[in-house]
């Protein structure tokens, strides 16, 4: 299962570029930015099951509920 180290590589890079997506001026590009960041909380489930981080999985689990309730907002905004 070594090929799941590497699960932490994707998800930092998938994690940057949603940050940088979300501080967008363009309402597409901030609902593309949560996408991105809803990706990359399961990529972090994934690798923190495998590493056994649990305050991880708890912490991307709590950042997801977060995601979430900013894509809605956003999507209201948009309207």
């Amino acid at each position: 299962m070594a090929y799941l180290d590497w699960v932490q590589w994707p998800a930092m890079l998938v994690t940057v570029l949603a940050a940088w997506l979300i501080g967008s001026q363009r309402p597409q590009r901030r609902m593309s930015g949560f996408v991105c960041f809803s990706l990359s909380n399961l990529l972090w489930v994934i690798w923190g099951v495998h590493a056994g981080a649990y305050a991880l999985i708890v912490l991307q689990l709590c950042l997801f509920l977060m995601n979430l309730r900013g894509f809605m907002k956003n999507r209201v905004l948009e309207r």
